[in-house]
């Protein structure tokens, strides 16, 4: 990994010369009160390593007649510089063969020398950085996308699911009910066909009553008419046979009733009514049951999708053990951005900024009074640990910063008269580890 070994600046913003030996791994820290040219060193190294897009709009120390110098040694043997009064850049290898920006661009990492930028992404965007860089972006957008199409069908199955079963629930259920619609039609003519059999019936009965009453005269005239007993007897024998016949047709005959019938057609639209009921109950459980199905089967299918999620990060070659993408967010230790410490967020990001570019050893952080002392312990001991360099800078005076710029030097340096018109020299500042 490439590294920041010394830099030289004078006259850049508010610095008016400092030079600075950064420890080479862990965070020196560049405290100092407000105002007195702590973010302008950091704001020189960006301008020496990033090119002009990151060029100070107004880079002239004010007041100075002296045009800006930049002078930084890599831990490559680059030695790049800044200076004259178009601040031209000039690279030079330890070959003494000379570069330009792109040579820089090769391993300086934009982020690096830009971090806020990265602090300052939305929560998405960050997600989508790390996903880049470790190759699996496309397919797990892939998979997202799918999973919310499947999440949106089985809410809607599982809306009209739940409607089903609360209006089956509502429908009356009417056990007594036949099955299928009765037809009016029908029982008239099951009506029809009982009043024919009785009609039949009576007919019979008339004609036993004919017979009797034809047999009682037939034996009178027999009595009255002796001469004719022949004759008579001959017929009243045939008449017996008759009575015989008819009444063996009648003996079993049982009518029957139209009341039940009759009591249908008269209560038909109500049968009907309910057993519409009980049909539209039946096919709003069946509904809401073959809803339910499609809703488990989408489930099981959101579940396999997210495996497949979990299995893609957790074969991924993440740049920080424990972190990790989660609905299109970075997670650290379970946590969420903003639930993350300043010491977790900045672990997060220097380390995916060094996986952008391996190469870039370092990075450049402004403004760390918001920290406190034990998170900066804890975050330079993890820099050390992974052999990074921080250059950093905080509003203090205290034994956490390795120098301190008052004035636009650094405290401790002496100024001498007669160096003061020419690009003076300085007394090096060499960093302590913190």
């Amino acid at each position: 990994m490439i590294k920041i070994n010394k830099l030289e600046i004078e006259n850049v913003k508010r610095v008016k010369a400092v030079k600075i030996e950064p420890t080479t791994s862990g965070l020196t820290i560049v405290g100092g009160k407000n105002s007195q040219g702590k973010t302008s060193v950091l704001d020189a190294i960006a301008w020496g390593l990033g090119g002009n897009k990151y060029r100070p709009s107004q880079p002239a120390r004010e007041g100075s007649a002296v045009p800006p110098y930049l002078h930084i040694v890599l831990s490559n043997g680059l030695i790049v510089e800044r200076k004259g009064k178009n601040s031209d850049l000039k690279v030079i290898d330890p070959n003494g063969q000379k570069g330009g920006q792109q040579l820089l661009d090769s391993f300086v990492e934009e982020l690096a020398i830009d971090l806020p930028k990265f602090m300052n992404a939305t929560n998405k965007e960050k997600a989508n950085i790390l996903l880049r860089i470790i190759g699996v972006g496309d397919r797990l957008h892939e998979l997202e996308t799918k999973e919310q199409e499947i999440y949106n069908r089985r809410h809607a199955i599982g809306q009209i699911a739940d409607q089903k079963v609360k209006f089956a629930k509502e429908q009356p259920y009417y056990p007594d009910a036949p099955k299928e619609p009765i037809s009016a039609s029908e029982l008239i003519r099951q009506q029809q066909e009982i009043l024919a059999r009785n009609g039949e019936n009576q007919r019979k009965r008339q004609r036993l009553t004919q017979i009797q009453a034809d047999y009682a005269r037939q034996g009178q005239e027999v009595e009255r008419l002796k001469l004719l007993l022949n004759e008579a007897q001959a017929k009243y024998a045939q008449l017996a046979a008759d009575l015989e016949i008819a009444q063996k047709d009648t003996l079993d005959l049982i009518d029957e009733s139209t009341e039940e019938l009759e009591a249908n057609i008269r209560q038909i639209d109500e049968i009907n009514r309910k057993v519409r009921a009980n049909l539209d109950k039946d096919k709003a459980e069946t509904d809401a049951n073959d809803y339910r199905v499609q809703y488990d089967a989408l489930t099981a299918e959101i579940m396999a999708i997210r495996q497949q999620k979990t299995d893609l990060l957790t074969n991924a070659n993440l740049p920080l053990p424990g972190l990790s993408v989660e609905d299109g967010e970075l997670i650290y230790n379970g946590q969420r951005w903003d639930n993350m410490s300043g010491s977790e967020q900045l672990r997060v990001a220097t380390a995916i900024v060094r996986r952008l570019k391996p190469d870039c050893g370092f990075i450049l952080l402004d403004k760390l009074e918001q920290m406190d002392l034990e998170t900066l312990r804890e975050f330079g001991a993890w820099l050390e640990q992974e052999g990074l360099q921080a250059i950093a800078t905080r509003v203090s005076t205290g034994d956490e910063c390795s120098i301190i710029i008052e004035d636009g030097y650094v405290t401790g340096q002496e100024q001498l008269p007669e160096q003061m018109p020419a690009q003076a020299e300085t007394k090096t500042w060499k960093a302590g580890e913190f």
